[in-house]
């Protein structure tokens, strides 16, 4: 899917060329934090009330696939 024009694809760059790595970092880490937090509240939609140790369980699942998820929370 492409729905950006060129010259908005182009100033996009531009704004972030102008931007130290330290707070391209940044930009970075606060999208994967609220990626997660997303994913985390679907989780939490899909099965209300759900113990906090399940959904970290079924986001470890989501992220690294099943076999990792049941190696960091056995039995959630």
């Amino acid at each position: 899917m492409d729905d950006t024009s060129p010259a908005a694809r182009r100033r996009y760059y531009e704004l972030l060329a102008q931007k130290s790595p330290i707070e391209r970092l940044a930009m970075a880490v606060r999208l994967s934090s609220m990626v997660r937090a997303l994913a985390e509240a679907s989780i939490r939609a899909d099965a209300p009330g759900v113990p906090e140790r399940a959904v970290k369980k079924q986001l470890a699942d989501r992220l690294y696939g099943w076999a990792v998820a049941e190696r960091l929370f056995p039995g959630a």
